[in-house]
């Protein structure tokens, strides 16, 4: 009776051992699982980011080639219109001189 006893006893505290030991493992799968997902999160957010930073430079580069050509178009119409004005401003020039002589 006793020994029966004790043996029941044995018995039931390895069957709760057991269930200890398979609730910590999925305890601990869970964890495994969870800071998995959390890295794979933060991988994708790191990527993104790279990503958004490498589109913000390639516009900001586009944005200055547009400006650098604006201002040589801008430099090259102004030049254009010196060389013209240069022209123009001797002709003026000859008229006052005919106009003194005359």
């Amino acid at each position: 009776m006793e020994q029966k006893k004790k043996k029941e006893e044995k018995e039931k505290e390895e069957k709760e051992e057991k269930e200890t030991k398979k609730e910590e493992k999925e305890k601990e799968e869970k964890e495994e699982k969870k800071e998995k997902k959390e890295k794979k999160k933060k991988k994708k957010e790191e990527k993104e980011k790279k990503k958004e930073k490498k589109e913000k430079k390639k516009k900001k580069e586009e944005k200055e080639k547009k400006k650098r050509k604006k201002n040589k178009e801008e430099k090259e119409k102004r030049e254009e219109e010196e060389e013209g004005g240069e022209g123009d401003e001797e002709e003026e020039g000859g008229e006052e001189e005919r106009r003194e002589e005359g």
